[in-house]
């Protein structure tokens, strides 16, 4: 059997779950959505002005709740911000957008609340943190840099929470819609034969960006770029990327490494693509100059999209679930997790025999054995869990929609996948397709139930 989650597509909101195969449902962790994000500000970023955060005023009202010009300018600084390096739309147009953007979350949000589901401190607090380390930051780090962006710790987390409501409204209205036949499975992998357009190239660059502000006079550019040639230099010189990316670049993403993430070609800026055009995977190319500033890249991988690997890692777990009921809130569920947990690693219990007694899973009846899994059976919030694991080792409780899980991870390998095996991740990918269509539909009949009314345009 399979999992695999809706995309809900901004920065890493990559997603959400759905059953493939008819053996009982087995549970799988949650996405983070992206439209929240996981790029902070760097630190000692300074704060919009104040002057301009008073003269405040509401630009649309949905269902009788208001957006705020200050929501819509906050937003549009964090989607800049990462964005660094790519082309944005003009003020006017992104101002539009971003509002567009509010409404539907904003419609999402009520349908989830109108629905009674609701989304405890605990499961909070546990989406904070990640935010946090995949910033490879401290939770403070993490607060403090967002004060200094304009964003309190109380806007922050109350984002955090309407994103994961809207993220459980969405998994619950529009994963029941959604098939896979073989049939479907047939086509995609014809039409994946089939092409050839470059558009369907996946790449997964690595970036250091030296910026240089609009105000700059040419001597402090030069030394900008002589900057960024240097950089160039200690790369070229066998100089870890990840770590040079932490100490110099200004791009968001730095912070984390430089990565950004396999997508498609197209949806990278068209600079990037020519640039690293005929690199090998592994190269570094750079600096190359931008509005922004000077660009260094490096080809992390790339392949086609689509295509199905023959050789992947997979993971052999098994897992503890509590569902959410009347009288079980997050928290309550996550404590007597720990409990067992701790139960566990002093030697006084058995995992397997723990998971038949309280797991509320289809795999309790084995121990809470999930079986191998081969890369993108879960989403990425419970498979980045795993992959931090090593093998024997138990996580701390870790929130999904189906309830609060504690994972184990027995035994990690590297396989050839048999065509049955193929099959099942393609059979993934189609599904993820036809989620994000049926989800885009979904959100467009919710916003068209929604009564909508424009105020002053929005500025930024």
């Amino acid at each position: 059997m399979k999992h695999r989650a809706l995309s809900l597509g901004l920065a890493c909101l990559s997603a959400l779950a759905a059953t493939l195969a008819s053996a009982p449902a087995q549970a799988q962790g949650l996405r983070l959505p992206p439209a929240v994000g996981t790029s902070l500000p760097a630190a000692g970023g300074s704060a919009p002005s104040a002057g301009v955060r008073a003269a405040d005023y509401i630009v649309a009202v949905v269902n009788s709740e208001p957006i705020t010009n200050n929501e819509v300018r906050q937003r549009a600084e964090r989607l800049a911000q990462q964005m660094a390096g790519q082309a944005l739309p003009p003020p006017g147009a992104l101002a539009k957008e971003v509002l567009e953007r509010l409404i539907m979350e904003k419609v999402q949000v009520q349908l989830a609340r109108d629905s009674g589901i609701k989304v405890d401190d605990w499961a909070v607090n546990q989406a904070a943190e990640n935010v946090a380390r995949q910033n490879s930051v401290s939770t403070d780090e993490m607060y403090r840099r967002l004060a200094a962006d304009g964003i309190s710790r109380e806007r922050f987390r109350e984002e955090l929470r309407s994103q994961l409501l809207a993220l459980r409204v969405r998994e619950r209205d529009v994963e029941s819609r959604v098939r896979v036949s073989e049939l479907d499975v047939d086509q995609y992998l014809r039409e994946q034969q089939q092409a050839t357009a470059p558009a369907r190239v996946e790449l997964n660059l690595g970036h250091i960006l030296i910026q240089v502000p609009e105000s700059a006079s040419p001597a402090q550019a030069s030394e900008l770029e002589k900057r960024a040639r240097q950089v160039m230099e200690q790369l070229q010189a066998g100089g870890d990327f990840g770590g040079l990316a932490r100490q110099y670049s200004d791009a968001a993403e730095g912070r984390s490494g430089g990565e950004l993430g396999l997508r498609p070609a197209d949806r990278y800026p068209e600079l990037f693509v020519s640039a690293t055009r005929g690199a090998a995977v592994g190269a570094v190319v750079g600096p190359v100059r931008s509005a922004a500033g000077f660009h260094i890249l490096k080809v992390i991988e790339r392949s086609r999209a689509g295509a199905v690997p023959a050789m992947v890692v997979q993971n052999h777990a098994r897992h503890i679930l509590l569902r959410l009921q009347p009288g079980r809130t997050e928290r309550q569920a996550a404590e007597q997790l720990e409990e067992l947990r701790t139960r566990v690693a002093s030697g006084r219990a058995d995992f397997a025999e723990l998971a038949r007694e309280y797991s509320q899973d289809g795999s309790a009846k084995s121990g809470g054995d999930l079986g191998w899994a081969s890369p993108g059976r879960y989403v990425p919030e419970f498979e980045e869990v795993l992959e931090r694991l090593a093998p024997g080792e138990i996580s701390h409780p870790v929130v999904s929609r189906f309830g609060v899980h504690l994972i184990q991870l027995l035994e990690r390998r590297e396989a050839k996948l048999s065509q049955r095996e193929q099959r099942d991740m393609v059979r993934d990918a189609v599904r993820e397709k036809k989620l994000d269509e049926a989800f885009a539909n979904w959100l467009q009949e919710a916003r068209a139930r929604a009564y909508v009314e424009y105020r002053e345009p929005p500025a930024l």
